[in-house]
């Protein structure tokens, strides 16, 4: 008889897979997946950080079942609906920005990265955009053509978008691991190739996901923006991946002491359903109607996922959470780096965590095999986590929020046995035949 995963393969569509081993998923509660096999794992994924609660969390279940019972529509297209219109005053409240703001709620922070990239190019009359080196702002045609990540190497990138390094401490620009050449070179820029009069928005990730879970310098963001505010840019932080108390502030860029001027989130924000939304000046976000639309934008039901993501993070006090469970994780990573050489670097906040593995601690040089074959025998010990960075060779750590002490040195542990099995040879290089990864 076929397996699960064996009718994955003859069903779905390669194009919307990526796949790190054979993880075929019948349920799960909690930090836990369960496998068609009965196999309980743990998940320090969290589905890439989009199950913020865990799986099946009673809360979340309640307000869906709730709304799907009562439901007001499917969209707020051409309606007004209760749960939308609460979760856009909800969010109001918690993002911090002066002046008249407005959200837009939509599936996903591709379709939310896309659409603020072209409302400030409307609002402003400015037709470029900034954006770092590694930056990975979505999977639509919007959000790639602002992007700069590796993988996206065939997207078309907008026509006036103007790529800067991230500022990773670890593999310093030029050397400075301030970011302070970063700055002169974005200054030579406005005076040449990209003037600052043409820029609308700076796309800024606080922590730079897809890149590698990449922390910047102390103080660089907020000499960055700084010198974007002199020359009238607007500022987004794009958080859909660390925002939402996962870095232990509920907004990342908190940690930064900067105000943006556009907060976008996603992932996390419907616990595991489509959902995500973008807080900015309403000049910006009312700069047109019928401007950015889907019919299942704003859909009650999600919304009300999202209304009950927000009463959790309160209520369990799951931004607190992240930074005790997240600061334990790192301290476990850190003396586990003291003893293996294939780590490079450990770095995060919160449940935010990249594990940087290298083939030579001197040269730095990328460690990409093993970081597949470490995710690989991480799965088969019954951890689930993945691999991302320009040369796919750090460690992802973004497990729900829910983690526990207990269950964040289970994981730690596995995680010990499976650095443990590729450094000593005990992983066939065979296993990763099928599986591309990132």
């Amino acid at each position: 008889m076929a397996t699960l995963y064996d009718r994955d393969r003859a069903s779905l569509s390669t194009l919307q897979k990526l796949r790190f081993f054979p993880l075929a998923v019948s349920g799960g509660d909690g930090s836990y997946l369960v496998g068609e096999d009965g196999r309980r794992l743990l998940d320090f994924s969290a589905s890439w950080g989009a199950a913020s609660l865990g799986h099946g969390h009673p809360a979340l279940r309640a307000a869906v079942d709730r709304a799907l019972a009562n439901q007001a529509g499917a969209s707020t297209l051409s309606a007004a609906n209760q749960p939308a219109v609460e979760l856009a005053e909800r969010l109001l409240e918690a993002v911090s920005g002066a002046g008249d703001r407005r959200v837009w709620l939509g599936h996903s922070g591709s379709d939310a990265n896309e659409t603020v990239a072209r409302a400030v190019v409307k609002a402003t009359g400015r037709k470029r955009i900034i954006a770092f080196s590694g930056a990975y702002h979505g999977g639509t045609a919007g959000s790639m053509a602002i992007s700069a990540h590796s993988v996206q190497g065939d997207a078309e990138r907008s026509e006036g978008l103007h790529v800067m390094p991230y500022p990773d401490p670890y593999r310093p620009f030029e050397g400075d691991a301030t970011g302070g050449r970063i700055l002169e070179g974005l200054q030579a820029a406005f005076a040449g190739p990209c003037p600052a009069v043409e820029v609308a928005a700076l796309f800024i990730e606080p922590i730079q996901s897809d890149g590698g879970l990449i922390v910047p310098p102390p103080g660089f963001m907020a000499r960055l923006v700084e010198l974007c505010r002199r020359h009238g840019i607007l500022i987004v932080s794009d958080e859909v991946k660390v925002g939402l108390g996962r870095s232990g502030r509920f907004s990342c860029i908190e940690h930064e002491g900067v105000e943006p001027d556009v907060v976008v989130m996603g992932k996390g924000l419907g616990g595991g359903l489509p959902l995500s939304a973008a807080i900015g000046p309403a000049a910006v976000m009312n700069c047109a109607s019928s401007f950015s639309m889907q019919t299942l934008h704003g859909n009650p039901v999600c919304a009300s996922a999202g209304l009950a993501v927000l009463d959790v993070l309160h209520s369990e006090g799951l931004v607190d959470n992240a930074t005790r469970v997240g600061a334990r994780l790192l301290a476990g990573l850190r003396d586990l780096a003291q003893r293996r050489t294939l780590i490079g670097d450990v770095r995060g906040r919160g449940l935010a965590i990249g594990v940087e593995l290298v083939s030579d601690r001197q040269s730095r040089e990328a460690a990409a095999n093993a970081a597949a074959k470490v995710v690989y025998r991480a799965f088969e010990l019954g951890l689930v986590l993945y691999y991302v960075g320009m040369n796919s060779n750090v460690l992802e750590l973004t497990p729900p929020l829910t983690l526990t002490p207990a269950q964040a040195d289970a994981g730690l542990a596995l995680l010990v046995r499976a650095i443990g099995d590729v450094t000593e040879g005990r992983v066939d290089e065979a296993v990763l035949a099928d599986f591309a990864g990132w």
